[in-house]
């Protein structure tokens, strides 16, 4: 019999009880939606709303549910529609009458906004708590590459030198922006919403920031409707997590790029790549455009709850139970990203020489040629175009700017000396760059303290 069923003459039919119920996706949810019931029911003996020992009762049946849950010990109903009325409907089976007073001055509509709160939160955690991981491997190269030339592009075109340190730290930034981010997506989603009932609150005297205190949240809803429509903390998780995974996958191009035999910068380690069905000779970056594809379905999550929410007149409505499969996948692939990126990095092979060969080549150090002139007295634009009809000319010659004789720049421009040679060095051009966040070893460095610091201060803050 449905909790809900005292209004109705007519069993529900069979289908819609299919296509209504939502206990086969958010049963995941039942560690969040019992420990609700635990602090509402403590919070409700405390107020003398129900008699002590109910509660008492109330916390204990729900507490040996939990446990029979986690041990596989349960049967979910289909029936029974959602996590919230099986649990509520097992605890009535167990302890009898006690357990019908549970719902008092709740609602559903309250109870699954609070799960969900729950929910975001522990998910916001564990995943800026990998993108911690990912980062500290990302520092571990930079440490051993701060020497390591490679070119820097634009438009996938050899554009300036730069070492493997100075990109490793740039995706650096980024990964750590997208723990700040999951730090606010936590602190959005912390504030308890249970209380306002089904959309305006309740008579009973509720005590609703006992209710907070017992379940660790910051601060409680200021308004009922709110607090039962609002899914802002699930669109703020899918956004922070679409962001991630954009970088994720700016990253794995790369990688996938690098492992190619036109690049060879990288080899991936054969624990993270596979092997073709025909051609004996391939080793795919499968993991690394598996991320790449993954990133398309939670960007599809993120549209799914736009889309989803911007129709709903308030409060609350049925279309709101789409956002459980909508997070719970977002959640599960933006974790099995991060855990499988961060070893596959770690364990991946890099080839220095490879990427020193391929920075000598593309006229890399054509802007450090035009900065010599530049220093030298010539204004910039003319420097720039002169260097552009050098390159030219090299290229026609099949020859690097490094490899024209002394007399060869002099009949470019009298300005030339011999200290060109030095000026345009692939490893001086990168020691060069002396400006704040650039690539040479003392800049890259200090991004590494920096670095280190900042993954310190943040292990200390959330210990």
């Amino acid at each position: 019999m449905k909790l809900w069923g005292g209004r109705f003459e007519k069993k529900t039919d069979g289908l819609v009880d299919d296509f209504h119920s939502s206990i086969t996706f958010d049963k995941r949810l039942y560690h969040q939606d019992i420990a609700g019931s635990i602090a509402h029911a403590t919070m409700l003996g405390e107020q003398g709303i129900i008699p002590q020992a109910d509660a008492d009762a109330i916390v204990e049946g729900l507490k040996g549910i939990e446990a029979d849950i986690a041990a596989g010990k349960v049967q979910f109903e289909l029936d029974a529609e959602d996590i919230h009325m099986n649990v509520e409907k097992l605890l009535i089976e167990r302890i009898g009458d006690a357990g019908k007073r549970l719902h008092t001055g709740r609602s559903r509509n309250d109870q699954v906004a609070l799960d969900g709160r729950m929910y975001v939160k522990d998910a916001a955690k564990e995943a800026a708590s990998l993108q911690r991981e990912l980062c500290e491997t990302l520092l571990t190269i930079a440490k051993k590459n701060t020497h390591t030339i490679m070119p820097g592009y634009t438009h996938l075109q050899r554009a300036q030198p730069i070492t493997l340190g100075h990109h490793m730290m740039a995706y650096f930034q980024m990964f750590t922006r997208d723990m700040q981010r999951m730090k606010e997506v936590y602190a959005h989603a912390d504030v308890m919403p249970l209380g306002s009932g089904a959309l305006a609150g309740t008579t009973y005297p509720l005590n609703r920031e006992r209710v907070a205190e017992l379940m660790g949240f910051s601060a409680i809803t200021q308004n009922s409707l709110d607090g039962v429509a609002d899914r802002d903390f699930v669109c703020d998780y899918l956004y922070a997590a679409s962001v991630c995974m954009m970088h994720l996958s700016r990253f794995c191009e790369e990688l996938i790029l690098w492992n190619s035999h036109e690049f060879r910068f990288v080899e991936m380690d054969d624990a993270y790549a596979t092997g073709s069905s025909i051609m004996p000779q391939k080793k795919n970056p499968d993991v690394a455009e598996l991320i790449r594809g993954k990133t398309g379905r939670v960007y599809g999550d993120l549209n799914t709850l736009l889309v989803m929410m911007k129709g709903i007149p308030l409060a609350y409505n049925k279309d709101m139970q789409e956002d459980k499969e909508a997070i719970f996948d977002a959640v599960d692939t933006l974790e099995l990203c991060l855990k499988t990126v961060t070893p596959m990095l770690d364990t991946m092979k890099t080839i220095p020489a490879n990427m020193r060969r391929a920075a000598a080549k593309g006229f890399i150090n054509a802007t450090d040629c035009a900065d010599y002139l530049t220093k030298k007295g010539m204004p910039f634009r003319d420097a720039y175009k002169l260097t552009g009809c050098m390159v030219s000319d090299c290229i026609a010659k099949d020859k690097t700017l490094e490899e024209l004789t002394l007399d060869e720049f002099k009949g470019y421009s009298a300005l030339f000396e011999n200290d060109i040679y030095d000026a345009i060095d692939l490893v001086k051009c990168c020691e060069g760059r002396t400006s704040y966040g650039g690539p040479s070893e003392a800049s890259v460095n200090n991004q590494i303290a920096l670095a280190n610091a900042q993954l310190d201060a943040w292990e200390e803050k959330n210990a």
